[in-house]
């Protein structure tokens, strides 16, 4: 595995103006991070975390109010225009323009990066042919399948053959068979092509799947990094979990403090429902007590579960929040 640092970011902050009398937005708070060169390295975070605004900040879309950044040994600000010339980048929304096709976008894309006529007919072509868009290479863009849509904004990327290929949430709203394809060609590009990947993603599973490296954010900070299995392995034992019904906090807390097979206890509310997730060294002999001591506090639950350390659960242990309800405030936020 290659070490070498292609990204670097060192106490990055980024802030922006909350506009008619409302506070500053910190969307990044002294970030710092560390991509090998060679891998595909995962920033995770739910959304609203930070994940955009890093990308932006590394492909000079955006620069930080403090902090530095270096990419492919380029400082992203002094040397902006070499860092746009070593990076490819894929952004939320599509790149494509929806009239052209994708051989014609494709085209486009090349002569914009200075190549002549018959090189860029050239590119055009093979990475219509590596990314299989042949039947569709003289429809428009517009017209095209999710799916397919995305791997033309991943061949768009490629146009300038990269050192490093940004990619920002590539798979959000795709379906499962989509999503599934566009993992394979992320793994493709950095075992054939030795082409360093930057992921963001909200979704662990992807995280879990593509990922060599991780860097874990949330509320603009890094929460904690390495590879998923070095995250996982970190969290000794099994993993508790109790759905609760209008969960009452301080007693739920109360009643778990008193089993002391539990530890790293975290309560959390979602909605008018609620969950109780601890560590313990051995699952299934504590699930008995642990149902026991609830019932006996009078504390309504549902399912009671016990599963091994999952990528939810190391984000939990070091944000003290549950992915699934940081997600729930981070749109409640946007709303």
């Amino acid at each position: 595995m290659p070490t070498a640092s292609v990204v670097e970011a060192i106490d990055l902050v980024k802030t922006y103006p909350g506009g008619r009398g409302r506070p500053d937005v910190r969307a990044l708070d002294g970030l710092t991070l560390t991509i090998p060169a060679g891998t595909v390295h995962g920033v995770l975070g739910p959304n609203g975390a930070g994940k955009s605004t890093t990308t932006k900040v590394l492909t000079t879309l955006a620069r930080a109010t403090s902090g530095a950044a270096r990419v492919s040994g380029h400082d992203v600000v002094l040397e902006a225009d070499a860092v746009r010339r070593s990076i490819g980048y894929v952004s939320q929304g599509t790149g494509a323009d929806p009239l052209l096709s994708p051989r014609e976008n494709l085209l486009m894309a090349a002569r914009l990066r200075g190549l002549s006529r018959s090189a860029s007919a050239d590119r055009a072509a093979a990475l219509v042919d590596r990314f299989g868009l042949a039947e569709a290479a003289n429809r428009g863009a517009g017209k095209l399948s999710g799916g397919t849509r995305r791997k033309l904004d991943v061949a768009l990327g490629l146009v300038g053959t990269p050192r490093v290929l940004f990619l920002d949430e590539p798979t959000t709203g795709l379906d499962p068979e989509a999503r599934s394809a566009m993992w394979a060609e992320i793994r493709r590009l950095a075992g054939e092509d030795a082409l360093t990947v930057v992921l963001t993603t909200h979704y662990l599973e992807e995280a879990d799947r593509l990922a060599d490296g991780l860097t874990i954010v949330d509320r603009g900070r890094v929460v904690a990094s390495g590879s998923p299995e070095a995250l996982k392995a970190t969290l000794e034992g099994d993993t508790l979990t109790v759905d609760l019904v209008e969960p009452a906090v301080e007693l739920v807390r109360s009643v778990a403090a008193s089993i002391t097979a539990l530890r790293d206890v975290v309560v959390h509310v979602e909605g008018p429902a609620g969950r109780l997730v601890a560590r313990t060294d051995d699952g299934p002999a504590v699930v008995g007590t642990a149902i026991a001591a609830l019932q006996a506090a009078g504390v309504r639950h549902g399912a009671v579960a016990v599963s091994r350390p999952s990528l939810d659960d190391v984000y939990l242990q070091h944000a003290g929040r549950s992915w699934t309800s940081a997600d729930l405030a981070s749109t409640e936020v946007a709303r």
